[in-house]
């Protein structure tokens, strides 16, 4: 079963945060919204992201301060923030943003249509990703059994050149059970 992935939208103002949950509506990622910085820290310790959509300017922890704590935990290192904000467009805010980490940085208004592409981006990055991880750990499962049918064909081989029955008697029953999986 795949995992849905999720953006995590962080804005003080809560209408902010209802209408970035509408203009992602639709995409294949569930929205989790918090309020301040401090909640999109502790949200980050239980919930793994594809993506964080991050008001720059928010009372106490600001959006700058929030992404360079994202940027400094090794989990979280990884993942995409876009900062959205009302300022205007100033370059050495944006500046800012790129400088504790970002990969984006909209300033309001921005066209949703936009906002919607990137996320689904990145959402389509976390899933690749996913897939990829979970490939990789078939590959290692699989080369770990092939391993360990090689060493237990070299074993019975040896055992094979043996003159005593006994001994290539078990050469046998050790290369049937290789043959059925059962070298551990």
């Amino acid at each position: 079963m795949t995992q849905l992935a999720k953006a995590l939208l962080v804005d003080d103002r809560r209408q902010n945060l209802t209408a970035l949950e509408a203009i992602l509506q639709g995409l294949p990622v569930q929205s989790v919204a918090v309020e301040s910085g401090e909640a999109a820290l502790k949200q980050l310790l239980v919930d793994d992201f594809a993506v964080i959509l991050l008001d720059a300017q928010m009372p106490d922890m600001d959006g700058f301060e929030t992404a360079s704590h994202i940027k400094r935990r090794e989990r979280t290192r990884h993942v995409p923030i876009i900062f959205l904000t009302a300022a205007d467009r100033d370059a050495q805010l944006a500046l800012r943003g790129y400088q504790v980490g970002a990969v984006d940085y909209l300033t309001k208004p921005f066209d949703p249509w936009v906002l919607r592409a990137k996320v689904s981006v990145f959402v389509e990055l976390w899933v690749k990703t996913r897939q990829l991880a979970t490939q990789s750990d078939l590959v290692r499962e699989r080369d770990t059994q092939w391993r360990r049918l090689t060493d237990a064909v070299d074993e019975a081989t040896a055992q094979l050149r043996s003159d005593d029955p006994e001994v290539r008697d078990r050469a046998v029953r050790l290369l049937e059970q290789a043959r059925w999986g059962n070298t551990a």
